[in-house]
């Protein structure tokens, strides 16, 4: 294991080739295919890292989706769940005049309120870890500021209100479809 430095990064290529060649003489290799070392530049290196980066970054992102929803389909069965504990509410409200729309609104409402405040919960647990890990961080010397940026809780409120229209709606539209006599006689 050796490095080499550079005086003129721009002849990189050339300066790679130079130290095979050296190499080749000082393990008497005359074949290029059967080198027992490896000559690699920073910016290989670079690329190599950058590969591995944007891998682990799909992986994050596939595991945040699965995460996504799987809470989800559980905001979806805790409002059927809600809704069926109050088909009589619900009967009763169509019977004094609520429409499919009204009830409809209720329930997705609900259903938004619920994953907002997961969301919101979320952040301030995010924060949290974020800034005990700074000032750990910054403990044993590292330059790591706190910093939470305000388009990354905005987007997180947003995408928790949207779970929650994407998996309320379903329960919601089964509650808004109920016939209020029907309703009141399951109560």
């Amino acid at each position: 294991y050796g490095i080499v430095e550079l005086v003129n990064p721009d002849l990189a290529d050339a300066t790679v080739l130079d130290v095979e060649d050296m190499m080749r003489r000082n393990h008497s290799i005359d074949d290029p295919t059967k080198d027992d070392f490896r000559v690699r530049t920073q910016e290989q290196n670079m690329e190599t890292f950058g590969v591995i980066l944007n891998a682990i970054t799909y992986l994050l992102i596939a595991i945040a989706f699965i995460s996504l929803i799987v809470g989800g389909v559980g905001v979806m069965n805790i409002m059927y769940v809600v809704v069926t504990e109050r088909i009589g509410e619900i009967g009763l409200k169509k019977a004094l005049g609520a429409t499919n729309k009204d009830i409809l609104y209720e329930f997705l409402i609900e259903a938004i309120i619920l994953t907002l405040l997961g969301g919101i919960i979320g952040i301030i647990g995010g924060s949290l870890l974020t800034f005990i890990v700074a000032k750990v961080a910054t403990s044993f010397g590292f330059d790591w500021d706190f910093i939470i940026p305000v388009s990354g809780i905005i987007i997180s409120l947003v995408v928790s209100m949207a779970i929650g229209i994407i998996f309320g709606v379903f329960p919601a539209r089964n509650a808004a479809k109920l016939n209020p006599i029907e309703a009141l006689n399951k109560e």
